[in-house]
């Protein structure tokens, strides 16, 4: 299902980060390292067909300039150290090949993807443009039934 969804196979090893309320994936969440060792900088892989053309649109109308001016730079720099830390930690022990650089969507400072925000917010990270791009598409929160209580 993923490989159909990504529109080919994964390159590397992953496990569904998050799945909505039919049980489809919406995000994975990649290995650190291609499976030819190539470093992978992004972690946490937004899947959801819907999801990604919306966050398309955001992206086409500025959104990425938009989501850095709303948020304050010492907090994006934080959101950056914490994704990197967390794909760092899962390489495999005793690994001395090359790894990704940056945080999110490999970058060191500034928005580069709102995929990848938007992705690691809804899996659970604390990422203040996920949460931005999350309140700019009024989305529920993934999971829940937006009909139930």
């Amino acid at each position: 299902m993923v490989a159909a969804l990504l529109r080919r196979a994964a390159r590397c090893r992953f496990e569904v980060a998050v799945r909505g309320t039919d049980g489809r994936p919406v995000v994975i969440r990649n290995e650190p390292l291609l499976d030819d060792g190539t470093p992978m900088p992004t972690r946490y892989w937004l899947v959801d067909a819907e999801l990604r053309r919306a966050v398309s649109r955001l992206e086409a109308s500025g959104g990425a300039r938009e989501a850095e001016a709303a948020v304050p730079a010492e907090a994006l720099a934080a959101c950056h150290e914490r994704y990197a830390a967390e794909r760092n930690a899962a390489m495999p022990p005793g690994h001395t090949g090359p790894r990704a650089t940056g945080g999110v969507g490999g970058t060191r400072r500034g928005v580069k993807c709102l995929h990848a925000h938007l992705a690691w917010h809804l899996a659970g990270g604390d990422d203040p443009v996920g949460r931005w791009v999350a309140e700019r598409l009024a989305l529920v929160p993934v999971g829940r039934d937006p009909t139930g209580p």
